[in-house]
């Protein structure tokens, strides 16, 4: 993303088909990958995931169906290049909560988002290793593992700030020197409490006091 993020909010009523279309882990690292790294033909993404260019031809056709990815402009003649139309792909989160089916589709996504942040946690550690990343880069890089309480309003509160300095400082940087990819995946996911006296976790006291949350990690 070099400026203001574009966003396709969906509607499960009307765009029930889109949504099944799109939650397809294969489907979902596609788009992923296109909005990562750019246009990218089939041949090129299936070199990326593992796939046949056959499959990745497929499942780029059914993504393009429901204007997840477009034709980009070709650089020969020879193989169809994609891209993606959106950043980002957003929901009402009471509106895919409403059937067993819909719940499924949300947990295929975030389960394709924590396998994104495992690949890219383990790219990072090999350019750490091969060098690739200056000081300045190792020093300001984090993962941060928090367990505030807050009120519904706070956290929504939280998400709106975060999205807005999130595309504040994208837009500042894009004319920056030294500019790199970072992968930002946040989570804010509430927890109902547990019973006090029953400690099932196998976790220790928390960053609050409260059994079973785990410790504050940054490194």
């Amino acid at each position: 993303m070099s400026g203001p993020e574009r966003k396709r909010v969906l509607d499960p009523e009307r765009d029930g088909a889109a949504l099944k279309a799109l939650t397809h882990p294969l489907r979902i690292r596609l788009l992923g990958l296109l909005r990562q790294h750019g246009a990218a033909t089939a041949t090129e993404l299936a070199g990326l995931t593992g796939e046949s260019s056959a499959s990745t031809s497929y499942h780029l056709r059914v993504l393009a169906k429901y204007d997840f990815v477009a034709e980009a402009e070709h650089r020969d003649g020879r193989e169809r290049r994609w891209q993606a139309v959106d950043d980002v792909t957003a929901w009402s989160n009471t509106a895919m909560g409403a059937t067993p089916e819909r719940r499924a589709r949300v947990d295929v996504t975030r389960r394709a988002q924590l396998d994104h942040l495992e690949r890219s946690l383990a790219q990072h550690e090999a350019d750490l290793a091969a060098g690739r990343l200056s000081p300045e880069w190792r020093e300001v890089a984090a993962v941060s593992d928090r367990v505030p309480r807050l009120t519904a309003d706070s956290l929504a509160e939280l998400w709106a700030c975060f999205a807005a300095k999130l595309e504040e400082l994208t837009i500042r940087d894009q004319r920056a020197e030294e500019t790199r990819q970072v992968v930002v995946l946040a989570a804010g996911v509430p927890l109902a409490d547990r019973d006090a006296t029953r400690d099932d976790t196998g976790g220790g006291n928390g960053a609050d006091g409260r059994p079973g949350a785990d410790p504050e990690i940054q490194t």
